[in-house]
Order: structure tokens, then C-alpha cells, then sequence
């Protein structure tokens, strides 16, 4: 047993109900998080990503399966149990632009405080750490309204950071960021994993830089296989050729990207 693992599924299936018929977009997936890792998701559009870590997370209930955290079924656990084990990120817009920065991070405090979120300095010490690495603190007091897109998707990964969750799970955490925030935030996510020893697990479109800095993938195949492994290994066997449709692309491993 991998006494590294922190989060194990086991057979599990993902989908969507439309009615009355269930849609599986993926199925039979025994995967496992470990501390210490960074992860990325990888596919083409509609390949089931977002699904995926939306059942991960509890956020949808996947279709059958079980998925454990610390040897214990995340899906028998309270909301509260389940905010203080993982932290998302997630690719909604927030209807938060009423609040500062450093308020909108401070409720990631909420599993630790209770829900008046009553904080003594060391939780506020907590957050201004938590915007200080994710690059948001020099905007603490501004409404969230008055961020870019890219400074309010900063905010959120802080919140997730001050949570203090043994995994971090974020959707396009990059998305919305110019090449430089892109490889500033996929850089933290790593010393997040390699230094503090967190599982992380991210999706993103950005093929390169998740090549570049990821210690293992999850690749959703064309045929909606989900081949797991370290990303030198996957690499190397060619895996990345089974990532999309479109044969007039090819991997080229020289660039770590894709080209025609």
C-alpha cells in the first residue's frame, strides 16, 4: 500500500443525469492523489474534466463508486468534514464583489471557525500569508468587483490556500492569467505540493507548462480511458498522441506542446 496516497477511488463512475437517463462520460477509475505531488488533468473539450473533478470534490455526486480520504468515505462525510480535507478552486464566477480581497480569503477560514467566522490573529495571520503567496496581497483591501479576472482568480486560489487543506483541487486555475501570472501560479502550485507537502490536482488547457511542472498526469484518452503515470513516463510512451481528435496535430515532445 502506498503510504503516500491520500485519495483513492475506486471504481468510480462520472456523468450527469438528463431525466431520466444517466450519462457516463467516465467509468471504472481507480485513481489515486499522493502528498507531495502536483497532478495535471489533461484532455480536449467535453472529454469529461470539469465532471470529473466536480465528482471528486462532492460537488456532484458521482454515479457509482466510492471515493476515500485518509482511508474514510469522503461521500459519508458533512460538508464541514469535507472543506477541511480539500480545497477547490473552481472555474464559476463568484457573486462576491461586495467583499474585499482579504474578506473573500478569510472565509476559507470557515471550516476552522465556525460560520461566524470569528477570527483571532492567528487565522488572520493565516490569510495575509495565503495572499502573500498566491500574489493577491498588495490588493487586500479592494472590492473583489474592481479585480481583473486574473487578480480574482488569485483571490480564490488564497482562499483555498487558507483553508489549509491537505489537497487542492483546482478547475483552469490558469484560465484567465496572462504567460507570466500562468507561470507564477503553476510554480506555487508545486512548492504547495513539493514543500508543504500537499496533494494538488489541477485541469488546464495549457499542455506545456503542465508538462513542464507536473509530476504525474491523468490523461482522458479520445476513447475516454484515463491513463495515469508520471508525466517523463506517459511522455516518453507516446500517451500524449491520444489526447485529441483532430489527426492533423501531433505531440511534439521537443516543444512539450502540440503543433501541425
Amino acid at each position: 500500500m502506498n503510504e503516500n496516497a491520500i485519495f483513492v477511488t475506486h471504481d468510480l463512475a462520472v456523468g450527469y443525469r438528463n431525466g431520466k437517463n444517466v450519462v457516463t462520460l467516465l467509468e471504472g477509475l481507480n485513481l489515486t492523489l499522493e502528498k507531495g505531488k502536483l497532478v495535471a488533468l489533461l484532455g480536449q473539450n467535453g472529454a469529461g474534466k470539469s465532471t470529473l473533478l466536480r465528482a471528486l470534490t462532492c460537488d456532484e455526486r458521482p454515479l457509482s463508486g466510492s471515493i476515500q480520504v485518509n482511508g474514510k468515505n469522503l461521500l459519508e462525510m458533512s460538508q464541514k468534514e469535507r472543506s477541511r480535507l480539500i480545497g477547490l478552486v473552481s472555474t464559476e464566477r463568484i457573486q462576491a464583489g461586495a467583499l474585499t480581497v482579504t474578506e473573500l480569503v478569510g472565509l476559507g477560514r470557515q471550516p476552522h471557525t465556525g460560520f461566524l467566522g470569528r477570527m483571532d490573529d492567528e487565522d488572520r495571520e493565516i490569510v495575509r500569508q495565503a495572499m502573500a503567496d498566491a500574489g493577491i496581497i498588495g490588493k487586500a483591501d479592494e472590492y473583489i468587483a474592481s479585480l481583473s479576472d486574473g487578480e480574482r482568480q488569485k483571490a480564490m486560489i488564497a482562499r483555498a490556500l487558507a483553508q489549509q487543506t491537505p489537497i487542492i483541487i483546482l478547475d483552469e486555475p490558469t484560465a484567465f492569467l496572462d504567460v507570466a501570472s500562468r507561470i507564477e501560479t503553476m510554480r506555487l502550485l508545486q512548492t504547495l505540493a513539493h514543500d508543504r507537502g500537499k496533494a494538488v490536482l489541477l485541469s488546464s488547457h495549457d499542455i506545456s507548462q503542465s508538462l513542464m511542472l507536473a509530476d504525474e498526469l491523468w490523461l482522458i484518452t479520445t476513447d475516454r480511458q484515463v491513463v495515469t503515470g508520471s508525466t517523463r513516463q506517459l511522455v516518453a510512451d507516446g500517451a500524449m498522441d491520444h489526447l485529441f481528435d483532430n489527426r492533423s496535430i501531433h505531440f511534439n515532445p521537443q516543444i512539450l506542446d502540440y503543433s501541425f
